[in-house]
């Protein structure tokens, strides 16, 4: 999807929409090593008002700005408050309009960002460090072996 079909009336999003974006500390597993990267992507009003509540996050900072500011043109662009080797998400314009939404339908979280304002008092942890291509084998020694009887009627 690019950014001039972006503002139509199927979207239900303005270039004056209000839209938060992150920075986030991600990993990435490429044969046996993790490297670190950082990631902008756009964050709905839920997980925003849980992030200023100060649960643990991996967003470093994040920053109010309208959707036309984020999606110019035919290219989203990524703000200047981020970091030169900062990277946008996959399916950015996809995200941003769904968390632009988000904001629509509760327009009370708006109030912890202003418009052109950024927030780093988050409780920034990697404790819970978020691989983004990690993937999940699943093997048959993970098989749970069960009692005889778990499935019987006694």
């Amino acid at each position: 999807m690019n950014a001039t079909k972006v503002f139509t009336e199927e979207n239900n999003v303005k270039q004056q929409d209000y839209c938060v974006l992150g920075l986030a500390t991600c990993f990435f597993r490429e044969e046996g090593e993790i490297y670190q990267i950082k990631v902008v992507e756009p964050i709905p009003s839920a997980a925003l008002e849980a992030i200023v509540q100060g649960i643990p996050t991996s967003y470093e900072l994040a920053c109010a700005k309208t959707l036309g500011d984020v999606l110019t043109e035919d290219t989203p662009t990524i703000p200047p408050e981020f970091p030169a080797e900062a990277q946008l998400c996959d399916n950015f314009t996809e995200r941003a309009i769904a968390a632009t939404r988000t904001y629509k339908t509760r327009p009370e979280a708006m109030a912890h960002i202003p418009v052109g304002e950024v927030k780093q008092d988050l409780n920034y942890s990697l404790a819970k460090k978020r691989v983004l291509n990690n993937s999940n084998v699943v093997n048959t020694e993970d098989n749970v072996k069960q009692h005889e009887y778990t499935h019987k009627v006694l």
